[in-house]
């Protein structure tokens, strides 16, 4: 019993013997009594063998989209830093402009046809709202004695005594009632010939003389860089670009120039045209209403085929209903 203690500590302390020191432990791997160390790689293979190689060749592709990309985004910063230098040019221009700095071009014969055309509009969207509240505070009207109408008639039901006074009272609020859907009818369609005329024709030619009023801004701002240019060196690339930014924008000037003085004559001849024949129907519509000429009133209606129709009025006629 001693013997074998005697041989388990030996071999214990052999063990221990067998052990390296402690600093050395840390750069090597020990398994059993045996000192063997483990080096690691230098490198692990990281091939994927179940996948083929893929040539280099195959990123060509992607270096074409980096490429497009590229020339997109510089094409982008052009932009932008023409529209920036055009965009100070303008507005220096109109500073110097409104501070006597710098002479601006004058066509006084079309400036002045294009502010008479601003004051017609604005007149004619004043007379747009009148007729608008006209038309309302009369359509009020027309309701209020359509329910009159159908208060008389209930009330000679109920009441033989007065049978004949109500209904008289009833039929002649019918009857206006029936004149006064026709007067709305055609304040309708005034209202709408007049209303399409102001926002939609006047205005396609106002868009039109914006675009002329910074062609205009844009032609006097790169003129005075071309004049501005030093005259010593008129053959140097900088006399050159300003020669063809100026040559540029006045051609774009005076063809919105031109484009403007059509338009207008166009819009002239369609605005008498229009403003006439509404006129015309405002006029015998409510001369034939206010006299209390219905046959008149109705000649006009199929004159200028208007259906009848009152506006702004939630529910239909009672004589279409």
């Amino acid at each position: 019993m001693a013997h074998s203690l005697h041989h388990t500590e030996r071999s214990i302390h052999e063990m221990l013997k067998d052990t390296p020191p402690m600093n050395e432990s840390g750069s090597a791997i020990h398994s059993g009594t045996e000192g063997r160390a483990f080096m690691p790689p230098n490198s692990l293979p990281l091939h994927n063998h179940s996948a083929p190689a893929t040539p280099m060749s195959q990123t060509s592709p992607q270096n074409g989209v980096d490429a497009g990309l590229l020339r997109t985004g510089a094409s982008k910063i052009d932009s932008i830093k023409n529209w920036s230098i055009s965009t100070y040019k303008c507005t220096r221009q109109i500073m110097l402009e409104k501070l006597g700095k710098s002479q601006r071009t004058v066509d006084s014969e079309l400036e002045a046809q294009i502010e008479q055309l601003r004051e017609t509009q604005r007149k004619y969207l004043s007379i747009l709202r009148l007729t608008r509240a006209f038309s309302s505070h009369f359509h009020h009207v027309v309701v209020t004695q359509h329910a009159l109408a159908e208060a008389f008639a209930d009330l000679a039901q109920k009441s033989p005594e007065l049978q004949e006074e109500f209904t008289c009272n009833s039929e002649t609020q019918r009857n206006l009632t029936k004149n006064g859907e026709l007067l709305l009818s055609a304040l309708n369609f005034f209202i709408s010939s007049v209303n399409t005329l102001c926002n939609k024709t006047i205005d396609d030619t106002l868009l039109t003389i914006k675009q002329y009023e910074i062609a205009r801004v844009e032609f006097d701002a790169y003129r005075m860089d071309l004049e501005n240019t030093k005259p010593e060196l008129p053959q140097s690339p900088v006399t050159e670009e300003a020669q063809k930014n100026f040559s540029h924008h006045k051609e774009l000037y005076e063809k919105l120039r031109a484009d403007v003085a059509i338009k207008m004559q166009f819009l002239d001849e369609n605005r008498i045209k229009v403003m006439h024949k509404q006129l015309v129907l405002l006029h015998n519509a409510i001369a034939a209403y206010f006299s209390g000429n219905a046959v008149a009133l109705e000649s006009t209606m199929k004159q200028f085929n208007i259906k009848l129709k009152a506006p702004n009025s939630a529910t239909g006629s009672w004589l279409e209903q």
